[in-house]
């Protein structure tokens, strides 16, 4: 699982993920996330 930050509002699995705010997603989602400028990684803080 990887935290993300994200960059729009959108719906995963029955959720719904506001922007601006972080969650954690399975690996291979993030990473399509990420690199199509959905999210960004969160710092582990």
């Amino acid at each position: 699982m990887v935290k993300v930050k994200m960059n729009v509002q959108t719906s995963y699995r029955g959720d719904l993920l506001r922007a601006g705010k972080i969650y954690e997603v399975e690996e291979e989602t993030a990473k399509r996330w990420i690199a199509s400028q959905l999210a960004e990684k969160a710092c582990d803080e």
